[in-house]
């Protein structure tokens, strides 16, 4: 079945490739992911309509920092929010709680599985847990007025399953950003 495959070796290949770079080339690779991601989240607060399109673009700078290495996908993650405080602060909320955390949970979990089902599964839950959390605990109404704030199981169901078939897109999107790029290596 297609959800049990074990992901490519590519990945594999890739982040021992970043692991024998220099400090160097790790720190500005880290922090131009972190500038990237800052930019596309901070378009939806700048550019009115355009912006909306761009904001979910954030999680890919995040994915692919954190797929080559967990300790600079953190950084990345954490820079990021440093930056979103001067570009635009009222990113602040959904950043570190949606887009940011999608990237990261994705990330961290091609270190720890070889399974689609697997990875797709760690990031749905991260991503769950953070609209979650912005919805039910602080009262942010992170999907727009027609979703109410109070908790519900309908509600939850839907978030699951947004949050699995966004987590799907984005795990095979990486990986043909990273077949892509092994072929131009």
């Amino acid at each position: 079945m297609y959800f049990f495959k074990p992901i490519t070796e590519k990945v594999r290949l890739f982040q021992l490739k970043f692991t024998n770079q220099n400090k160097t080339k790790k720190f500005i690779l880290v922090s131009i992911f972190a500038c990237i991601s800052a930019l596309f989240q901070a378009a939806g607060g700048l550019l009115p309509a355009i912006g909306l399109l761009l904001s979910p673009l954030a999680t890919a700078p995040i994915l692919l920092c954190s797929m080559f290495s967990i300790s600079n996908g953190i950084k990345s993650y954490i820079l990021t929010i440093m930056l979103l405080f001067t570009l635009q602060p009222t990113e602040l909320i959904v950043f570190p709680f949606t887009t940011g955390l999608l990237g990261l949970g994705i990330g961290l979990a091609f270190h720890f599985f070889k399974k689609r089902l697997s990875i797709i599964a760690v990031g749905a839950m991260a991503l769950s847990l953070g609209i979650s959390s912005l919805l039910f605990l602080f009262n942010f109404p992170v999907l727009g007025p027609g979703i109410s704030d109070s908790f519900s199981i309908y509600t939850v169901l839907i978030i699951l399953v947004f949050s699995f078939l966004y987590c799907w897109l984005w795990v095979e999107t990486s990986l043909m950003i990273i077949k892509r790029l092994a072929l131009s290596n």
